[in-house]
């Protein structure tokens, strides 16, 4: 059975989409952690991050590197944090999160919650720096 990235990756779930490449994508966490927290994925399904083939690994971290840039432009924060986690989603994924203390990448903070109309804004933003 395809994870729920595969399945946001296809169209068949949806997303708010910041972009992609042939072999990655990105998109806005719906229970994120602070506006403009995006998930950054290879569009191979793989469990585990480091189980990437080397081609798709430096991919990802290229991509996620210029998703990291436009967040920066896009949201006011100190810095553009990562978090690599892995066990809640059986796809490797990449947390990008605008902060501005080291408490703001604290994973058992509550998650915050944003309409749609104001995912969409925070999507087109970075998108429009990417």
């Amino acid at each position: 059975m395809a994870s729920l990235f595969t399945k946001i990756i296809e169209g068949k779930v949806p997303s708010y989409t910041v972009g992609e490449t042939e072999h990655s994508y990105a998109f806005l966490d719906i229970n994120p952690l602070h506006q403009g927290h995006v998930l950054v994925v290879p569009k191979k399904e793989v469990d585990y991050l480091f189980d990437l083939p080397e081609a798709d690994y430096q991919e990802l971290w290229t991509f996620a590197k210029k998703v990291a840039a436009a967040i920066g432009k896009a949201i006011p924060c100190k810095r553009v944090g990562l978090a690599v986690i892995g066990l809640e989603v059986p796809h490797a994924h990449i947390h990008l999160i605008p902060i501005n203390n080291v408490s703001d990448i604290d994973f058992s903070r509550p998650k915050l919650s944003f309409s749609e109309d104001e995912m969409k804004e925070i999507a087109t933003k970075i998108k429009a720096q990417l």
